[in-house]
């Protein structure tokens, strides 16, 4: 069973909802008990965000910016406003996946970005999608050879859905990764590119328990692209599945 303070919801996931009530929607989160979050655009909802997060128990170890893209002073800056100590980013261009050469030049963007991060207190990380697995080069899965390529200052965030439906062996790839992966993202699906076949953790094809056993100490943060159901529904049935407690009706 995952420990409370070891699980997070991935706020993507209730993006319609935080559209249609904000404070409403981090109140029924944590009355579902979750008490971690991983916010995404974290600039634009930082005022938001600073008001929300400690009136409702909750607090924000992660979040994802697209520092290869984007401004990065802001992003720092509400970072550490709002409490976040690593902030990862979560896409990059999947041509960009088909060469050695260009995902070193990904890696050198993260590595330099970390030496930054690092004068404010923020460790840097990556996200993939299933692309960065799809991609072989030599044998070697694309986020294989980022991974090479990376300081030892860069974590990773594998998502391991994504991972699973690029073809990789996620335990396995978890386990070659070793401490460098701080936090998985924990989904559930069918196993297909079809963003609205995912299901409540522990309702889908995806070997769950094997990957959690993989990577014991990462962070564990729920995600959902999409559903076609309500959708705190399946976050709270991630949650009940993760932590083995029922969840508020």
């Amino acid at each position: 069973m995952v420990a409370k303070d070891h699980l997070s919801l991935q706020l993507y996931t209730v993006r319609g909802k935080l559209e249609e009530d904000f404070d409403g929607t981090l109140a029924r989160i944590a009355e579902i008990g979750y008490t971690l979050v991983e916010p995404f655009g974290v600039t634009a909802f930082a005022d938001r965000l600073a008001e929300a997060l400690p009136k409702h128990g909750l607090s924000a170890p992660t979040t994802h910016a697209g520092l290869l893209r984007e401004d990065s002073a802001p992003i720092y800056a509400a970072a550490k406003r709002l409490g976040i100590t690593t902030v990862i980013d979560p896409h990059t261009d999947p041509a960009r996946w088909q060469s050695a050469d260009e995902i070193k030049v990904i890696a050198d963007g993260l590595n330099k970005a970390a030496v930054e991060a690092a004068d404010h207190g923020i460790t840097v990380g990556y996200h993939n999608h299933q692309f960065e697995l799809e991609s072989k080069i030599g044998g070697a899965h694309g986020l294989e050879i980022l991974a090479d390529n990376l300081s030892d200052d860069v974590i990773l965030e594998v998502d391991t859905y994504w991972a699973a439906v690029g073809g990789a062996d996620v335990p396995a790839l978890l386990k070659k990764f070793g401490d460098r992966v701080k936090a998985i993202h924990v989904k559930d699906g069918d196993g297909t590119l079809n963003n609205k076949a995912q299901v409540a953790v522990g309702d889908g094809v995806i070997a769950v328990a094997d990957i959690l056993a993989a990577a014991p100490a990462a962070l564990r943060v729920v995600e959902l692209d999409d559903f076609t159901g309500e959708i705190l529904d399946a976050v709270a049935g991630s949650y009940k599945f993760l932590t083995g407690e029922g969840a508020p009706a």
